[in-house]
């Protein structure tokens, strides 16, 4: 298999895996988070920034690649690794995600999605077959297979047939595959938060043999007890021997509890979008730095961070630079916020090694301010 999972230990107190994953390009530890590079960059950052980072794997979308600039021109390129001088592991989505969340005239057939250009307003279609074909022109180290996002909320009904749909749809994704042998391809279970669509859709991938799941159609809209609960009832019925993927959660307290869950794998585009509107994520909470009241403020983003933007620039600073829509700004706050989250995974990665997930969720929510009423997210 082109995608392996390394079982390492699991903490006593939370039940969460500490694991690696190895790929055709590097092994990466997990729990992990994944930055986001949508169109083969992570938004103001460079690859070399992102290696600076510890950043061990990137996600990019099949969907916006395919439009712009063309899966062709990727592959003539030598792939994305390529194409965008990155040596470590990049995982894709299929763009089931963005057709549905993007364009509000689609058609979803058994055969695939009619749909049109979110940019152009061309008719497209994209079929389980089509996003294989994308994929493995990019190049990724782990493609998706293409399944069906519904809404939040959603009937029993119409979930199920989205289930029964996405199932049948991973197979013909497998069947498609053209490069197993240097590409993995994880199934996506669905179901929303209906405990026994889940069951069956974990069930029906399952039988098909990825090497490796992602739990889909969560971070929607629902509550965060929600996903949590969905969460708890879904992980028991994915593998122990394959990576655990949840899709677009990115906030520091799902990070945790997802992970306390039992997943492997994180991606959000939340750390690199917040940034550029001036909003950081410390060892505080959440700080907006464009505010006026860090206008003379010369101190740190985070007075606990050890990151470049934290050792050398001030709040003062990088309010100026953002309120003058200077990019240099953004850039700053999205090194910051990465360096953050993926910091954030080392901690818990380290907790779990020392059998101490537990205390280091109820600490680390205590000084982030999740504990207190109306406490402000993300």
């Amino acid at each position: 298999m082109a995608i392996r999972y390394e079982f390492i230990k699991q903490d006593k107190q939370t039940g969460a895996r500490l694991g690696i994953v190895h790929t055709p390009h590097g092994s990466f530890e997990t729990p992990t988070f994944m930055p986001v590079g949508t169109l083969a960059t992570v938004k103001t950052m460079s690859p070399e920034d992102l290696t600076e980072l510890n950043a061990k794997i990137i996600l990019s979308n099949t969907y916006h690649l395919w439009l712009r600039p063309g899966h062709e021109i990727i592959r003539e390129a030598g792939g994305l690794h390529k194409f965008m001088n990155w040596d470590g592991a990049i995982l894709t989505d299929s763009g089931g995600f963005q057709v549905f969340s993007l364009s509000d005239l689609r058609d979803i057939q058994e055969e695939g999605v009619h749909f049109r250009n979110h940019i152009s307003g061309e008719k497209l279609f994209l079929s389980p077959e089509k996003a294989m074909d994308i994929q493995n022109a990019l190049g990724s180290d782990i493609m998706m297979a293409f399944d069906e996002c519904p809404p939040y909320p959603a009937s029993f009904d119409y979930m199920k047939a989205s289930v029964e749909r996405t199932s049948r749809w991973a197979e013909r994704c497998l069947t498609a595959h053209a490069r197993p042998d240097v590409q993995g391809l994880f199934g996506i279970v669905q179901g929303g938060e209906y405990e026994d669509l889940r069951k069956q859709s974990a069930q029906d991938l399952v039988s098909l043999d990825f090497p490796g799941y992602a739990v889909g159609g969560l971070s929607v809209g629902e509550p965060k007890d929600v996903m949590n609960r969905v969460l708890e009832f879904t992980t028991p019925w994915l593998p122990q021997d394959k990576p655990r993927y949840l899709m677009g959660v990115g906030s520091p307290d799902s990070l945790i509890d997802g992970a306390i869950r039992g997943i492997d794998m994180f991606d959000c585009v939340l750390p690199t979008r917040i940034a550029r509107n001036g909003t950081c994520m410390t060892s505080n909470g959440r700080l907006v730095v464009r505010n006026a009241q860090y206008a003379r403020d010369f101190g740190p983003i985070d007075e606990n961070c050890d990151c470049k933007v934290c050792k050398n620039y001030s709040r003062a600073y990088i309010r100026h630079l953002i309120k003058c829509n200077e990019t240099f700004g953004f850039r700053l706050t999205t090194y910051h916020n990465l360096h953050f989250l993926i910091e954030l995974m080392r901690k818990v990665r380290e907790a779990i090694k020392e059998d101490r997930l537990g205390d280091f969720r109820d600490e680390f929510f205590e000084s982030y301010g999740f504990n207190k009423p109306n406490a402000k997210n993300f």
